[in-house]
């Protein structure tokens, strides 16, 4: 069976430096890089040693030198031997105590113990010589690889300042209570989630969400465990304990994003076992069958085509390149702002043919905003004219009595002068509300609330589809504001790219009114839409998109409504995972940065990882097989046999490696 390798990743023993702590880090962090720097050159001194004694030995073999011959000879070469032969040989002998005979490890040491044995020393050192510096620059690219994931780990909060009793406080994270102040200082990074209660706070968000633009956090919005305070002493109250923050639950995601290994890898992992043993009995056969049947059978010379069937036989090639494949693909997402919570859900985005959406926080920003207001000519009281400004006057001294979404849309509009005092301002429930602005009747609501108080609601404003809020002053209707919600930037771009790159059925699920529902679908250009649905009714459509032979579902939800649907579909996809706990919890792929195109960058990385690990696999299959029937019948030498192995390993792991400087628009 294949041992399955250990990474070791050895800390760079970098150390943060936090504004103001009054502490001097300056030697400790000089004293671990030049540890690190000593760990790398220790790794790879046994390797320099053997290459050294090995083209030594080799110059003087080629030049004939007399002294170079017979016992110094062999004591040479296995000088040159050991550096890198006795730790692959140890590995081994472990394993076979362990019960695991048919390891690359012992493959290697019985290839290289057979060729010192009929007297191919310079060969035998070769092939580990090179095994080890394969060895060594898959450690690296796998290193590299997982360090994309891994860098997350670095914004995991060391220290939180808490005002207890008037005075800062630095304390562990994970002791903070929810609705402690704690204070952020220029440079730190926030210990957990929360609301500012400072004015405003601009904050460098990259590590969650992939987002290097700074972002400006105004009092009373939510700020995120993780990101980092770039102007000013800011303070927060918490909201949540550090092992519930997004930034906890995020990087427990990514930590066991590898544990879930795709249908491929599996596949590999039980075919190396299989294959492994099967080779070493072939190569047993090829030493000793043919003494039955060819007549100058000649001993040493079928053990070496054996020990180069056993060279090449071994699939490090296939057993390595291809969790270094998914290890990019995986990190390419993760510095893009998308996590997928596994492997296999690389290979899934690309088997998607079908998609489905939520409209409402996903496609568009869920946010209400007025995109429209309409004046009629005058003043119910006065037959004066009556502007926007005035009609606005009255709208919002009314709204300001109440806290609905809507109303705080209308609040938002920029009126110039002194606002206006509503009095006796009621609610009547699901229709509006009733007040007095100026000592004038003010009625501001819905078309219910017109004609229950007899107000003629002209067919224009009935005729409106989006949610509107009708004013009536003095008994006479006097105008209304369309409140809307808008596209998200990019979003028109995103689904024009997801069916180009072949999805072939765009549909939309929304609980909101189904007559919205189709204008937006109809500027997105989808291929159908329902609205009006709830939770359950979203649930059956995508049931019954499924059940459409050779469907692929993916659904791109937001919330907590949609959270049934994500787990039903056979790719969940959350859109602004960061703000939804049940989303992060039941997607399979989140979009930290709550943007429609990154759903675009999830297909194009999931695709990308999956043609190269194929390439390597085809590459590894092919190569081999070639040099494998070349070795049997005599045609390949062992250096042929350490390019099969080695020299196809590094090139699979040179390929994989490709995933992480790519660039995804």
């Amino acid at each position: 069976m294949m041992k399955k390798k250990k990474i070791v990743l050895r800390d760079t023993g970098a150390h943060e430096h936090s504004a103001g702590d009054g502490h001097d880090h300056g030697g400790s962090c000089c004293d671990s890089q030049k540890n690190a720097k000593s760990s790398r050159i220790k790794q790879y001194t046994p390797a320099i040693i053997s290459f050294v004694l090995l083209m030594s030995g080799i110059l003087l073999d080629f030049f004939n030198v007399g002294f170079f011959k017979d016992w110094l000879r062999i004591v040479w070469y296995v000088a040159a031997y050991i550096p890198v032969g006795f730790p692959v040989m140890k590995q081994g002998w472990e394993s076979i105590l362990k019960g695991d005979f048919f390891t690359e490890f012992f493959l290697m040491s019985i290839a290289t113990v057979g060729a010192f044995a009929i007297g191919e020393f310079p060969e035998g050192v070769a092939v580990m010589l090179f095994y080890t510096v394969g060895e060594l620059f898959q450690h690296s690219a796998v290193t590299k690889a997982r360090g994309n994931i891994k860098a997350l780990l670095d914004v995991r909060p060391k220290s939180a300042t808490v005002l207890r009793d008037g005075n800062p406080v630095s304390v562990a994270p994970e002791s903070v209570k929810i609705g402690e102040r704690i204070q952020v200082r220029v440079g730190e990074k926030v210990p957990l989630d929360g609301k500012l209660v400072s004015q405003k706070a601009s904050l460098n968000t990259a590590a969650i969400s992939g987002e290097s633009k700074p972002s400006t956090i105004l009092h009373g919005d939510k700020v995120y465990a993780g990101s980092i305070n770039l102007d000013g002493v800011v303070e927060i109250v918490t909201t949540k304990e550090f092992k519930d923050s997004s930034i906890a639950r995020i990087l427990d995601m990514v930590q066991n994003a590898t544990a879930r290994k795709s249908k491929t890898e599996l596949f590999i992992r039980k075919f190396a076992k299989i294959y492994t043993p099967i080779v070493v009995f072939l190569a047993i056969g090829l030493t000793l069958f043919p003494y039955f049947f060819v007549q100058d059978y000649i001993f040493s010379e079928w053990l070496y085509r054996a020990l180069i069937f056993l060279v090449i036989s071994c699939p490090c090639a296939l057993v390595i390149s291809i969790p270094l494949g998914y290890f990019g693909g995986l990190g390419a997402a993760s510095r893009n702002g998308i996590l997928f919570k596994g492997a296999s859900f690389l290979d899934t985005i690309t088997k998607i043919n079908t998609l489905a959406m939520d409209k409402t926080g996903t496609m568009t920003k869920g946010v209400f905003k007025i995109k429209d207001i309409v004046v009629y000519s005058e003043d119910g009281s006065t037959n004066a004219p009556l502007t926007e400004q005035d009609f606005m006057h009255y709208l919002m001294a009314i709204e300001a009595q109440s806290t609905h979404p809507i109303a705080k849309a209308i609040l938002d509009y920029k009126n110039d002068g002194e606002g206006h005092k509503a009095q006796d301002v009621f609610e009547v429930a699901g229709k509006g509300l009733i007040g007095t602005v100026d000592r004038k009747s003010v009625l501001a609501g819905n078309e219910a609330l017109m004609l229950v108080n007899g107000i003629v609601v002209p067919e224009a404003a009935r005729a409106v589809v989006e949610s509107t809020v009708m004013v009536a002053i003095e008994g006479k209707f006097a105008g209304y504001v369309v409140i809307a919600d808008e596209l998200k930037e990019g979003a028109m771009e995103a689904v024009e790219s997801i069916r180009k790159m072949g999805i072939s059925k765009i549909v939309m699920l929304s609980g909101d009114k189904e007559a919205i529902t189709q204008k937006v679908a109809g500027e997105l250009h989808v291929d159908s839409a329902m609205g009006g649905l709830l939770p359950e009714d979203k649930l059956k459509e995508v049931e019954r998109l499924k059940g459409v032979a050779g469907a692929k579902v993916a659904f791109i939800g937001d919330g907590i409504n949609d959270a049934p649907v994500l787990a039903a579909s056979d790719l969940g996809i959350a859109m602004g995972g960061l703000g939804s706990d049940v989303a992060i919890e039941t997607a399979d792929v989140i979009i930290q940065t709550d943007q429609p195109e990154k759903v675009v960058q999830a297909i194009a990385i999931g695709r990308s990882t999956r043609r190269i690990v194929w390439q390597n696999i085809g590459l590894a299959f092919g190569v081999k097989a070639i040099v494998l029937i070349l070795g049997a019948g005599g045609v390949a030498t062992m250096w042929e046999a350490v390019f099969a192995d080695v020299g196809v390993a590094l090139l699979a792991v040179l390929n994989a490696v490709r995933l992480q400087n790519m660039k995804w628009q």
